[in-house]
């Protein structure tokens, strides 16, 4: 079996070689570059032909961003962005660098985490992203638009849409939020896994990149109602439910290993809202939120799941598949058509 061939781009000379030390030191993976600058990024990547690309976003010469925009237009290869950013516009360029094709993003080490726990999630990661299909993804194409797609089944009137994704969860969101008008009149719940320190800003620069105001939401707020366009995100360690005509966020046990859980979302969803909510799963590995979107249907909701060929992993949608979870099953681009479709229903 060969082994994954890494490509580490890192401006800080000491980062750049603890990260070469730690994939070295796995036997299935090969350090078959280094680059410290987005420039060298992209002709290091051109020539080598890596497996997998570890990925500062602050970087000399041309950014981390610019450099992802590249890659993925001309030579696309699965980035993971290794990154420490806690400035604002610094994060807002981690999430426009998944938007535009990166798979995934890591936290770069405090110095505070349990010993080895970092460097095994860096060889976890590396290893995960490089198993990602990725496609040619010039930044064009997420500004284009589907034709029509068939309606699955709709409630009368939907007064709750939940949509939950992982890996590839940003872009792929950010994908459908941008296909419904600003007065969307369906409120829409929101759970992403994304690391913590990323999660933080989530939130505002989605409500920056969409037509639809997206904010994180407050425990015990009154949830939004019908003809209210909203978008509201659980914060980062937090399950969000819905109960009693309110959100609630808690702390309770993880589910599937995550929290927030899209399970945990979903099933609130469809104990509160009955043939009333809809549930949507995307992208992601695992099968978090899978059984929530089978409760959403069997309850009489309409439920829409991302199909193979869109997804960046085809982890969590295809559990949905399997379970039978799923009354459409639609490419990415046709799922804002399919939620536009339940809001005409809907204010009939």
């Amino acid at each position: 079996m060969s082994k994954i061939r890494a490509l580490v781009i890192e401006d800080s000379l000491t980062v750049r070689k603890r990260l070469i030390e730690v994939l070295s030191a796995d036997p299935d993976i090969e350090v078959v570059g280094e680059g410290a600058d987005g420039k060298q990024a992209i002709e290091l990547c051109q020539r080598l032909r890596p497996d997998v690309i570890t990925l500062d976003m602050i970087l000399p010469v041309m950014s981390g961003f610019a450099a992802t925009e590249y890659i993925m237009a001309y030579c696309p290869t699965p980035i993971l962005v290794v990154s420490s950013s806690t400035n604002r516009g610094e994060l807002f360029r981690t999430y426009e660098a998944l938007a535009a094709g990166a798979v995934d993003v890591l936290d770069k080490p405090t110095g505070e985490e349990p010993d080895e726990r970092w460097e095994r999630q860096l060889i976890q990661s590396v290893k995960l992203v490089s198993r990602i299909k990725v496609i040619t993804h010039p930044r064009g194409r997420m500004n284009q638009r589907r034709s029509s797609t068939p309606p699955g089944p709709a409630a009368s009137t939907i007064r709750c849409v939940a949509i939950g994704a992982s890996t590839g969860g940003p872009a792929a969101v950010l994908d459908v939020l941008r296909g419904l008008p600003s007065d969307f009149p369906i409120p829409i719940a929101l759970v992403i896994h994304i690391g913590r320190v990323f999660a933080q800003s989530l939130a505002e620069w989605l409500d920056g990149e969409s037509p639809i105001r997206v904010r994180q939401a407050k425990d015990g707020e009154l949830w939004p109602l019908l003809g209210t366009s909203s978008v509201l995100i659980a914060p980062s360690d937090r399950h969000m439910t819905i109960s009693n005509g309110r959100i609630w966020l808690t702390h309770e046990v993880e589910r599937h290993s995550c929290r927030p859980s899209v399970d945990v979302l979903f099933d609130s969803v469809a104990r509160s809202f009955g043939a009333a909510g809809a549930g949507c799963l995307l992208t992601g590995m695992g099968k978090d939120g899978a059984e929530g979107l089978l409760h959403i249907r069997q309850s009489g909701g309409p439920t829409i799941a991302q199909d193979e060929a869109s997804s960046v992993i085809y982890g969590m949608p295809r559990e949905a598949a399997e379970l039978g979870a799923a009354s459409s099953i639609l490419p990415l681009n046709k799922i804002a058509r399919a939620l536009l479709d339940l809001a005409a229903s809907s204010t009939k």
